[in-house]
């Protein structure tokens, strides 16, 4: 998954996450994308920052990626400090449905992923969602296998 910062013709920012850069190009093209402020479909990428890693980012883990049966976390969020109140609450929300419905499976979830993706296939019970971390190298490696997952924003618990 690539995450772009976008803008359009009107010039609000938003984000948006895709496969790769031929999917934001393909969906651009076809006329697919739109602004969530005015619902402009003139969209093209905006400037982005470079992500630099430091001592603090390079040891934080990172976001949990679901597959299986998860919302669709659109628009993607923004850093967790500048996240409109809306759009928190409802990625707090969306944590909450995830931990309720799916299997936590830390670590090993480009492993779980597979198998998860084998079994889907298979007559019997419906196949239970999971979450957990993994890395860019093993997301790239999933998706090549014709896994699909996606990265969502890990809030904190809301504390009500």
């Amino acid at each position: 998954m690539i995450h772009y910062q976008l803008r359009c013709g009107d010039g609000h920012g938003f984000e948006g996450w895709f496969r790769d850069s031929l999917a934001f190009d393909d969906q651009a093209d076809r006329g697919l994308l739109s602004c969530p402020q005015c619902g402009a479909k003139r969209v093209e990428r905006a400037l982005m920052a470079p992500a630099v890693r430091s001592r603090r980012t390079r040891d934080r883990k990172p976001d949990p990626v679901v597959e299986g049966q998860a919302p669709d976390p659109q628009p993607a969020a923004q850093a967790v400090a500048t996240l409109p109140d809306q759009l928190r609450a409802e990625l707090q929300r969306m944590r909450a449905q995830i931990e309720r419905n799916c299997d936590d499976v830390g670590d090993g979830f480009a492993d779980a992923a597979r198998r998860l993706h084998e079994k889907k296939d298979e007559p019997g019970d419906p196949v239970r969602g999971i979450y957990g971390q993994t890395t860019e190298p093993e997301r790239e490696a999933l998706a090549d296998e014709g896994i699909e997952i996606m990265q969502i924003p890990w809030l904190p618990r809301a504390e009500s």
